[in-house]
């Protein structure tokens, strides 16, 4: 089988790489350069890209550079600018897995004449049904199924996850027995378009409008502080916030028309209740049908049972209350019954 396999720089895709080749399949590297701006952070920089390629040299396989800096910034950057813009918080992560890794490399690696893609994300594919279907990855710490939630069944049936039976460990060690330069080098944690030094205020005070705002108590409607920019504030947020009596408060609306960013305690500002974009609603495996639900709200986070309602209300109804998650964010559906296994994705919008 010839796999195309996308090569970040990374340990868990140079692993991978390495895992399907000595499985006896015919492999090429490919490495995407994604944004054309200044960046210190991230995967795919200049450095990740002699990484790949070095790694590639050891294994002896091929080893490509692919541009989508156009697409990049078309697909993810601009649509996260715009998303600030109107007071929202996108994950450009997922928007990059959904509309680019798994969408633009997946339809060039089939008119490539690749049998399949692969990756180094810490997930499985499995079959559910007679169909495919994406499951968590062995190692619970580093499980990735949360940011490719928005995958369909037709790309996961083209889809290689060779990592996700591992955890972390095993991939280092297998990597450091290969003499893999990357073997220990530290996972990408930041956002590749955003330097670390710039951090993301920093990127959105060159690219949008500054709304300044007032930050008010949620239920008394007292005000309690300013803002220079509520484009700046995620639903959520406690830190950086004004509080005139140095209590915790957490963000929990953000009005751009009114100025108004709304706070309370901690305890009142957890919800219960999660509404949902139509429009951006997905199943992992044909028809996404309502009931009973295992949700989860960040990459890392906790899971909860829900009822997901489709259709009138298009929301989640979550059996207990979870932190304010922002408008603009996914939740990710597991079965309720085999809570490894990805249902579909949502976009969170505002009530």
């Amino acid at each position: 089988m010839r796999v195309l396999v996308a090569m970040s720089g990374g340990v868990d895709s140079s692993v991978a790489a390495a895992l399907l080749r000595d499985a006896g399949h015919e492999v090429v590297g490919a490495t995407l350069k994604l944004w054309g701006g200044a960046s210190d952070a991230g995967c795919c920089s200049v450095a990740d890209v002699e990484d790949a390629r070095r790694v590639a040299q050891v294994l002896g396989v091929d080893h490509h550079v692919f541009a989508y800096t156009e697409e990049f910034a078309e697909r993810v950057v601009e649509p996260y600018v715009r998303a600030h813009a109107q007071g929202l918080t996108p994950n450009p992560c997922i928007d990059c897995n959904r509309f680019i890794k798994f969408d633009l490399l997946v339809d060039r690696a089939r008119r490539l004449g690749f049998d399949a893609l692969a990756t180094g994300h810490h997930a499985r594919v499995v079959t559910r049904h007679d169909r495919p279907a994406l499951a968590r990855g062995r190692d619970a710490a580093k499980d990735q199924s949360y940011v490719l939630g928005y995958l369909t069944a037709p790309t996961l049936a083209y889809l290689q996850l060779p990592v996700g039976a591992f955890t972390k460990d095993e991939v280092r060690a297998h990597a450091a027995r290969l003499g893999l330069r990357t073997w220990d080098k530290p996972d990408s944690q930041d956002v590749c378009f955003i330097g670390a030094a710039q951090g993301r205020r920093g990127f959105l005070a060159e690219r949008i409008a500054r709304t300044p705002a007032v930050v008010v108590d949620q239920d008394s409607g007292a005000p309690l502080g300013h803002l220079e920019a509520a484009e700046l504030v995620t639903v959520g947020q406690r830190r950086q916030i004004p509080s005139p009596d140095d209590a915790r408060r957490y963000v929990t609306s953000v009005d751009l028309v009114a100025g108004r960013v709304a706070v309370t305690t901690r305890e009142r500002a957890r919800q219960d209740r999660l509404d949902l974009d139509p429009a951006s609603v997905t199943s992992s495996a044909g028809e996404l049908r309502g009931g009973p639900v295992w949700v989860q709200t960040s990459a890392h986070g906790r899971p909860v049972t829900g009822q997901l309602r489709l259709a009138d209300d298009w929301c989640v109804d979550l059996d207990a209350p979870v932190p304010p998650v922002a408008p603009g964010q996914s939740a990710v559906f597991f079965d309720r019954d085999d809570p490894d296994v990805v249902a579909g994705a949502a976009v969170v919008r505002r009530r």
